[in-house]
């Protein structure tokens, strides 16, 4: 029978010298290291224009789509596959050396990403290789942040500490692009240099403040069998999705790749593996057994839901804004990152409103009825984007994106503080850490099915957008057949990434120079390609919003089993 974690003796209100008490050390700390971890996320789909432009790297070049989708998804297959490892260590050997380690860690890839040294293909694969790098520190920090907050803090004061950890994760997901927009106009290196002097203040105050509060278990041991089949496992299956989105063999998609096909299959097989093997070995990594907590797994299910419902929006938002909605109202394509960061901003500011709140009246009435609320808010406003065009009038997508963020930060703290509530003492490093890749593995996968299905309508649509437009302009019908076949995904990167991709393939179809002057200024223009991709886009957008909404109703649906407010500590006294 396995022993409970025991605990030192209660913390002492307050630090030496008159300092704070230790509890808010501790959230001061876990929240900057949330807010760095979430900001690195954001920053660099932001900066991706200028991080191209700068290593001379042609996003319409089929081969380099793959760099871009690393670049965007790497960080995330990281953490989400580490985090349950990551947390099973900090239970045996103390979550404050992880942490506190994972700060180093993230700090230092942050300074090699900013001294890239190479150029083209190779400097996408320095920057792709210490993204992963610091997505191993991003994991080491989510993986434990959340445990020693629940070690420092009362049962009835966790979701207000967490409801103000979890609003800086995501409100650090919006500082990024704003900070991202700022800094990639001045040198894109100073984005990595900005999370590098984050990182070595963070690192600096967990070393010197942070202390263990719960007994190390290092008699447990390591799961390694678990640890292979859930990291191998985990790991194909999201490589699979990532690699599923691109071009292949002349289809708009990779989903008929063999190497894709048996991904998805042999991961799915090594995690259905890594359950059996987890009820087998003495000191599993990942307790199934925890999943027999009604708090737990309906928190954890309402999680992945609602992550997979929302993981891909900010994608799918800041491609709208910048690829089409920004160049139609008059702003420059290298000017588009920054203000599609400004014009998301209602969405940070509705997180902001609600995520505190919905955490202190967590700890009084539980998280029920604000989770399902937060939820049920979330599938009314993307039901709400199926109504405005693609065309919008900004005040009404602003007030869609206001209620969106507050239905967010209405399921967030509260259902984050009931999943930790409800485990043991000695649980709550990999109970952090599969929560943790609940919501880790549902952003990648959003992002490969939401951008699955709005590249599948767009291929249905968009080369007749192109062919009738270019047509009307008098370009030579091989010219037309020429653009019209390349694939959606690398037109929609190359409006993501603040360009306009019509000048260089007409100058590679050999017809840029025989045209009129005026025909090349006006296919050239910022609104030209808007124009013709925004009717397709829609179509995508449609697809993409139904299913957003479905998952996330189907989210509040299982978020009402979660049953009364549930305390780990109050149930065992009784």
């Amino acid at each position: 029978m396995q022993t409970s974690m025991t605990t030192t003796p209660a913390t002492p209100p307050s630090r030496p010298g008159g300092r704070l008490p230790y509890k808010w050390s501790v959230l001061s700390n876990t929240t900057l290291g949330m807010l760095m971890a979430t900001v690195n996320a954001s920053i660099v789909i932001i900066s991706l224009p200028a991080i191209f432009s700068s290593i001379h790297l042609n996003p319409l070049a089929p081969e380099n789509v793959s760099y871009l989708l690393w670049m965007l998804m790497g960080y995330m297959l990281v953490t989400a596959v580490l985090v349950v490892t990551l947390g099973r260590l900090g239970d045996l050997y103390g979550r404050v050396s992880i942490y506190s380690a994972g700060f180093a860690v993230f700090t230092g890839a942050s300074v090699a990403l900013a001294l890239t040294p190479f150029d083209s293909q190779a400097g996408a694969l320095w920057l792709i290789g210490w993204r992963l790098v610091q997505g191993v520190g991003g994991a080491m920090l989510m993986a434990n942040s959340t445990a020693i907050i629940t070690d420092a803090f009362p049962a009835r004061q966790r979701g207000t500490a967490l409801g103000v950890n979890q609003v800086a994760g995501l409100a650090g997901t919006f500082i990024g692009l704003m900070a991202g927009g700022l800094l990639s106009a001045w040198h894109w290196e100073a984005i990595f240099w900005f999370s590098a002097v984050i990182g070595l203040v963070g690192t600096w105050w967990a070393y010197r403040n942070l202390h263990e509060t719960a007994a190390r278990r290092p008699d447990l041991g390591i799961d390694w069998w678990g640890n292979l089949t859930f990291g191998v496992g985990l790991t194909a299956l999201l490589a699979a999705i990532t690699y599923g989105i691109q071009p292949y063999d002349g289809h708009v998609e990779g989903w008929s790749n063999p190497m894709v096909i048996a991904g998805l299959a042999g991961g799915a097989v090594l995690l259905v593996v890594f359950c059996f093997v987890e009820t087998r070995v003495r000191h599993p990594m990942f307790h199934l057994g925890l999943f027999r907590i009604q708090a737990f797994w309906a928190g954890n299910a309402a999680a992945l839901l609602n992550a997979i419902a929302r993981g891909g929006l900010q994608f799918m938002l800041i491609i709208w804004l910048q690829g089409i909605w920004l160049p139609l109202h008059g702003y420059n394509f290298e000017d588009t990152p920054l203000w599609a960061g400004i014009y998301l901003l209602p969405l940070t500011l509705g997180f902001l409103i609600a995520g505190p709140v919905s955490g202190y009246l967590s700890d009084r009435y539980g998280a029920k009825l604000l989770a399902t609320g937060g939820l049920f808010i979330m599938a009314v406003t993307f039901l709400g984007m199926l109504e405005i065009p693609v065309v919008f009038s900004y005040p009404v997508f602003a007030l869609l994106l206001l209620f969106n963020g507050i239905g967010s930060g209405l399921f967030t703290a509260p259902n984050t503080t009931a999943v930790m509530n409800s485990v043991p003492s000695d649980q709550r490093g990999v109970a952090s850490g599969i929560r943790a890749t609940f919501q880790n593995s549902g952003m990648v996968l959003s992002i490969g099915v939401f951008f699955s299905l709005l590249v599948a309508g767009l291929s249905q649509s968009l080369p007749g957008a192109l062919n009738s437009g270019l047509s009307a302009q008098g370009v030579p019908a091989h010219a037309v057949t020429a653009v019209s076949s390349v694939p959606p995904v690398g037109l929609m990167f190359a409006a993501f990434l603040g360009g306009n991709p019509l000048s260089s393939l007409l100058d590679s179809a050999g017809v840029l120079h025989q045209l009129p002057p005026a025909t090349v200024t006006t296919l050239t223009s910022r609104t030209f390609l808007p124009h013709l991709l925004s009717v397709p886009f829609h179509d995508g957008l449609v697809v993409v919003f139904i299913l957003a909404a479905v998952l996330a109703a189907a989210g509040a649906v299982v978020s009402l089993f979660r049953g009364d407010l549930y305390i780990h500590e109050e149930m065992a006294e009784r």
